[in-house]
């Protein structure tokens, strides 16, 4: 086994945690922020793996998981996109945490006493040749003592890689980190549901788009990102920042439709040259929300609205667009490596999950006819290093499909838009 953690010393544990609280705070998204929580309360403990789960709609709602033995350093797994929910109840492991509000410190879960009330699941194990000992599962709660969710670290590791339990620094500096995180947490929580409250406002306007529709762009363009950005040798850190933003600025990225007439917006048919001009605009009414950038964010939320349209061969739209200029006057559209990556991302992940949705004009396409489309449309329409990242974890885009799925209300919604 890899040994793929440094080892903290207790000595540096509380100099750490406090410098890792402060880094959170440049984090925007929640998945990064699991992401860096999961991966320094392993580094902490030196353990293998771990997992969070979420409490949402009264349950707890896995969210992220990290396994190095089963998927290396990078977490580019559909693993991370399980959906599934645990009860809060005391006859799981983190419900029971969850439920009590304890601290349960397990050291071997195959070897639990058959008087608790709680007992270990071990079909993931049996269904992916893994091997849980040790498991150390920490309620994650707010500032205001809300339960927020339970974070679950599993197998420590001994100075030779192998699964050991967890220590007496663990045990101290783990429930400490976990409450310093608790805060990071709750902050992107609000900043993602804001998002889809706005996103929400829009879907009144155009029934199609869909919190779904957004959660499943966001996570291709963000997985996309990573691919792209690890063939590329970016850093880890500069991966998880840019990750975490290039999610929240793609789930914005149609939010300009906002300004476009119904009339065009919920047509059901093909649209004439002049209704096309009209939606076109929607690319620079959804940039105009961001024309006064406060943040990285902002900038990137308003890069992506603008250009997700544009083609790397330069056939796209709007190009660079003045103010004031009429749009015979406009220069030529980006291309190439002249249009923002974000847009170039968000460009592919758009695409497919429109292809692969109900429309109120066509039916979903087979994937395998989208497959080609793109693989067509790369060097064309596309960025062929986006398109290549893509197939790269094609794995990974289904399990995000499955996860955030909403065929049945799409399909409702465009009989609506079609009703006379």
């Amino acid at each position: 086994m890899s040994r793929s953690l440094d080892v903290v010393t207790a000595e540096s544990a509380v100099s750490r945690i406090l410098g890792i609280t402060n880094e959170l705070n440049r984090l925007q998204d929640v998945d990064a922020i699991l992401d860096r929580i999961l991966f320094e309360a392993r580094r902490l403990s030196k353990a293998d793996a771990g997992s969070i789960f979420l409490v949402e709609d009264g349950k707890l709602r896995f969210s992220y998981m990290q396994n190095d033995t089963l998927f290396g350093k990078q977490s580019l797994t559909p693993a991370v996109y399980s959906n599934f929910s645990v009860p809060i109840d005391e006859t799981s492991i983190v419900g029971y945490v969850a439920k009590t509000g304890e601290i349960l410190v397990i050291d071997d879960a195959y070897q639990l006493n058959p008087e608790q009330p709680y007992s270990f699941n071990r079909s993931y194990d049996e269904k992916s040749g893994y091997r849980t000992t040790s498991i150390m599962t920490i309620p994650l709660r707010s500032f205001e003592d809300r339960l927020l969710g339970v974070m679950q670290i599993i197998n420590a590791m001994d100075e030779e890689n192998k699964f050991t339990s967890f220590g007496p620094d663990s045990r101290i500096y783990l429930p400490l980190f976990a409450s310093h995180a608790t805060g990071a947490i709750e902050r992107s929580r609000m900043t993602r549901e804001i998002i889809l409250r706005m996103m929400r406002m829009a879907e009144l306007h155009d029934p199609r788009e869909t919190g779904q529709h957004v959660q499943r762009v966001g996570a291709f363009a963000a997985e996309i990102y990573h691919r792209y950005a690890l063939n590329k040798g970016y850093s880890r850190e500069q991966i998880r920042y840019m990750k975490g933003m290039i999610r929240l600025a793609a789930m914005l990225h149609d939010v300009g439709k906002i300004g476009v007439p119904d009339s065009v917006l919920k047509k059901p048919g093909k649209l004439t040259d002049e209704e096309f001009d009209l939606m076109k605009l929607h690319t620079l009414k959804g940039a105009r929300l961001f024309s006064q950038p406060t943040s990285e964010l902002d900038r990137l939320c308003g890069a992506i609205a603008m250009h997700h349209h544009e083609k790397w061969n330069g056939t796209g739209y709007p190009g660079h667009w003045t103010e004031n200029a009429t749009q015979a006057e406009q220069p030529q559209p980006l291309s190439g490596e002249n249009i923002p990556l974000g847009a170039r991302i968000v460009a592919v992940a758009d695409v497919y999950d429109a292809l692969m949705s109900v429309r109120c004009y066509k039916e979903p396409w087979p994937e395998e006819r989208v497959l080609e489309t793109l693989r067509k449309d790369a060097g064309s329409h596309f960025d062929p290093e986006v398109v290549e990242a893509f197939f790269q974890i094609h794995d990974v885009i289904v399990a995000i499909r499955e996860k955030y799925q909403e065929i049945p209300a799409e399909a409702a919604a465009c009989r609506t838009v079609v009703a006379p």
